[in-house]
């Protein structure tokens, strides 16, 4: 990574273009105009490299752009209307019917919709594999297998993958790769650097960092950027509005402190749960008791905020009561704000299907914001005195 003060404020801003404001402007803008037919020509030729239309390019969006692929190392990136946009239409422009996709297990929920649901529908198919065994994605490969789809980690239970070991069997056999960074964010994890063509993740998340927009990020080389957006980024129209873009350049003002904390302050929720004799196990990354504590230090710089927990409940209601007694703690989806939350596993699970004996029905997410740890272990420790009553 370049450094990273530089990125974060200057790169991309050429103020003297803008009134030596600080802060770069919202250009909210529909189209912009052409002073001769010949420029107006040779825009409509090569959009990648023009200003005509705020679906293709964009000076605010440009700004970030720039930014976003320096942090990952990338010589380029897009940026989308959401994080699964960032995913499907790489995606949706890479592959053509008849190609096969081998993907990482339990990645992001909507991404398995995508490889189950829509791509079928255009004849390209997917096979699901465990991917803490790198072999497993080289048996998976077929004469038809054109992308590999990486997470590592998820985000609820935190398998990793080995990621230069499944990008070198990839260009041994000519096979593009691709991977969701959202939970490590840029700072925490650059897998652009270990040999993974295009890297997404959800701009929702760190990189925003308030809770206030929606987004999404991919990075790769120029001429794989370019190739998408020619095609189906222009066509689709997935775009991200220049206000969204704004709103995404300030966060990324505060990125590296927001993550500083974050990771700092989740270290000491988590370790406070693993002594709590109402937990059967934390599941985080950085945590020794983590199987692939090894290959997590190996490939990232740090975990986020982001881990899971499970409880020795005896029944659904006693799950309930300690979710609904947290004051800290909100109940939503998401993370990556300023606030801390949490998701039962039983939100999605009917009260007549819960199983005691599965660890996975009795499994919380909890995020860790900006609050003080103190003040989210105290709300933990009354939280988890629901247990047992």
């Amino acid at each position: 990574m370049s450094d990273l003060s530089y990125i974060l404020n200057e790169l991309g801003e050429d103020r003297d273009n803008y009134f030596n404001a600080v802060a770069p402007p919202i250009v909210q803008t529909s189209n912009f105009t052409f002073k001769s037919v010949a420029d107006f020509r040779k825009g409509l030729s090569d959009e990648y490299n023009a200003l005509l239309y705020s679906r293709g390019n964009n000076p605010t969006v440009d700004i970030l752009r720039k930014k976003l692929a320096a942090l990952d190392g990338a010589e380029d990136a897009l940026v989308f209307g959401s994080g699964i946009a960032s995913i499907a239409i790489p995606l949706i422009a890479l592959l053509k019917s008849g190609d096969h996709v081998v993907s990482v297990a339990k990645p992001y929920s909507w991404t398995i919709k995508l490889f189950e649901k829509v791509l079928p529908k255009f004849g390209i198919h997917t096979t699901f594999v465990d991917g803490t065994v790198t072999a497993n994605f080289e048996k998976a490969i077929t004469p038809e297998t054109k992308l590999i789809y990486l997470e590592s980690p998820n985000t609820f239970t935190y398998e990793l993958q080995d990621i230069a070991a499944v990008t070198a069997l990839a260009k041994k056999k000519s096979i593009v790769t691709m991977i969701d960074n959202s939970y490590c964010s840029p700072l925490n994890q650059q897998p652009y650097t270990m040999g993974v063509d295009l890297v997404a993740q959800s701009a929702t998340k760190f990189i925003g960092g308030h809770s206030d927009v929606v987004a999404g990020v991919v990075t790769g080389s120029k001429e794989m950027i370019k190739k998408i957006f020619d095609g189906e980024f222009l066509n689709i129209g997935g775009n991200i509005s220049p206000m969204n873009a704004w709103l995404l350049i300030r966060g990324l003002r505060t990125i590296h402190l927001r993550m500083e904390r974050v990771c700092n302050t989740t270290k000491k929720v988590v370790d406070f749960l693993a002594n709590r004799p109402e937990v059967e196990r934390v599941l985080f990354p950085f945590h020794p008791s983590f199987p692939q504590y090894e290959l997590a230090k190996k490939q990232m710089k740090d975990a986020g905020g982001l881990f899971s927990a499970v409880l020795k409940a005896k029944s659904v209601n006693e799950i309930e009561a300690f979710c609904n007694s947290l004051k800290r703690f909100f109940m939503a989806v998401s993370w990556g704000g300023h606030e801390s939350l949490v998701i039962p596993s039983v939100v999605s699970i009917k009260p007549e299907d819960f199983n005691l004996s599965d660890p996975n029905h009795r499994l919380i997410r909890f995020y860790v914001g900006l609050e003080d740890a103190d003040y989210l272990i105290s709300d933990l420790k009354q939280a988890l005195g629901q247990l047992g009553r």
